[in-house]
């Protein structure tokens, strides 16, 4: 079994086989007398055991809770004691405080309150020692890294400023024009390459870095990455790109948050990236790959599902209408699909009601987006000025946010040709892909389009940053309150 499969069993079994010991000892009416009587605290709680069916449940209760709560610690990433135990210690409290809120309620079967104190007691000491135990050491003085990127200056730069045991070094896929066809080629060969091979200078940039050091291995191309981390072990991915590309880049980061390998960065290309707070004079920082705690993560995905769910079924007579509408006003499918950028600079496809005249895009050779003035553009059909103004031609989005493909509330998908010329202009823009596109966000609601995407990009931030379940409540009434008065003084312009 592999190191990282191995760490998740022991990790999950382990925490199910504490919590049932941890309560079934809680529970023992001998240790409850023993406790309450010994201690003063308390002295004044009933001594009250389940029994039967009653603990059956209450097992099947607490389990899960601190199952789902423990959640964090099961990515068999490299970590300090201190870290190990500072953390478990907080997601055993989340668990309890939720055991605690079950037994609020008159649920049949809660646990006594002398039975969870004890039970929290047991947990708070059982399950960080036990974290603490099987956590991964590095296997040899320092963790264990590998370098990603494609830049030799920059692989330098943070070998230099890395006190870590450096496996090797990853690059991205080198492409090459092989007699006129474009080819992935090995990234070992030390850039000279095949005869026949024509390579563009921009792609040179890999072969070089393929042989810029003589006693650090290169190890293959990102597309090996994950079997890479595996085979070798790895901790740590040091970046040392030239500039954050989309699929080699944002590729990689979603490799290594899948495989629970801590990613870093130089601190001069911090801005490119969204990092986690740093130490004062550290040259390597901790890139944010989750934002977002797991409990927040499924609060958020559950208010989407039952957003979009609603809302389709809410809205399905005025889905019918609007696509009757569309049908007869001018010809053409009633959907229009195009390719937006997601998380980790992935694409999906999403759909609106169609606002144009078919082939409007390649009549022009430009793309008049959602948030531009419809109502001056010849291609822009008359039900189309209506669903612009209204914000009708968005309701096939929700179909997205269903799928998961989006969110609610998230900094609004772009066309992944204008990210790139945005990117261009925009240092920064990239630090948006850290989490998923919404149907809404902070810039939207201020009013903040694509026009200005400094001002954009300085709304996203703050929402990644700022980001919880009653932020984005917040910002889904403001967005349903504007969207509600620009109905009305569609209806009524002069009211």
């Amino acid at each position: 079994m592999r190191p990282r499969q191995r760490h998740r069993l022991l990790a999950i079994c382990g925490t199910v086989g504490l919590t049932d010991l941890a309560l079934l000892g809680a529970n023992h009416a001998g240790v409850q007398r023993v406790v309450t009587t010994l201690i003063p605290v308390v002295g004044n709680l009933p001594v009250d055991s389940l029994s039967g069916t009653e603990l059956d449940v209450a097992l099947m209760t607490a389990i899960p809770v601190v199952v789902i709560a423990l959640a964090p610690l099961y990515k068999p990433n490299s970590r300090r004691i201190l870290e190990t135990v500072g953390l478990a210690v907080e997601r055993v409290l989340v668990a309890c405080a939720v055991l605690a809120a079950v037994g609020y309620y008159d649920y049949t079967y809660r646990l006594p309150r002398i039975t969870l104190a004890l039970l929290s007691v047991s947990l708070l000491v059982l399950l960080p020692a036990w974290f603490v135990l099987i956590r991964r050491r590095p296997v040899r003085s320092g963790d264990r890294a590998i370098v990603v990127g494609d830049d030799p200056a920059e692989m330098d730069r943070v070998l230099d400023a890395t006190g870590m045991d450096v496996v090797g070094y990853v690059v991205p896929p080198v492409t090459a024009y092989v007699n006129g066809d474009r080819q992935y080629l090995a990234a070992t060969d030390g850039g000279r390459g095949p005869s026949g091979v024509s390579m563009p200078d921009d792609e040179r940039l890999a072969r070089v870095a393929a042989a810029r050091s003589e006693d650090l291995e290169c190890l293959g191309d990102v597309t090996q990455l994950e079997s890479l981390l595996v085979e070798y072990d790895v901790d740590t991915a040091l970046f040392a790109f030239s500039e954050p590309d989309r699929e080699a880049f944002f590729g990689a980061l979603a490799t290594c948050e899948a495989n629970g390998v801590r990613t870093k960065i130089h601190r001069n290309n911090a801005e490119s990236v969204l990092v986690a707070d740093a130490t004062a004079g550290e040259e390597l920082i901790d890139i944010d790959l989750e934002p977002w705690d797991v409990q927040d993560r499924l609060l958020k995905r559950l208010f989407d599902v039952a957003f979009a769910g609603v809302g389709l079924v809410v809205l399905s007579p005025v889905i019918v209408l609007t696509a009757l509408a569309v049908k007869l006003d001018s010809k053409g499918p009633v959907l229009y699909r195009q390719q937006r950028t997601s998380e980790f600079g992935e694409t999906f496809t999403v759909a609106k009601f169609r606002s144009m005249v078919t082939d409007a895009e390649a009549e022009s050779g430009a793309v008049i987006s959602g948030e531009d003035a419809g109502d001056v553009d010849p291609r822009v059909t008359r039900v189309g000025r209506f669903l612009r103004k209204t914000h009708l031609d968005e309701i096939p989005q929700l179909w997205s946010i269903l799928m998961g493909d989006m969110s609610v509330v998230g900094p609004r998908p772009e066309r992944p040709e204008l990210d790139g010329e945005i990117g261009e202009t925009v240092e920064t823009w990239q630090r948006r892909w850290f989490v998923k596109p919404g149907l809404t966000g902070l810039a939207q609601v201020n009013d903040v389009t694509g026009h200005d995407p400094a001002g954009k990009l300085e709304y996203d931030i703050l929402y990644v940053r700022e980001q919880s379940f009653t932020y984005d409540v917040k910002l889904v009434i403001r967005q349903l309150w504007k969207v509600g008065g620009d109905i009305l003084n569609t209806i009524h312009p002069n009211q």
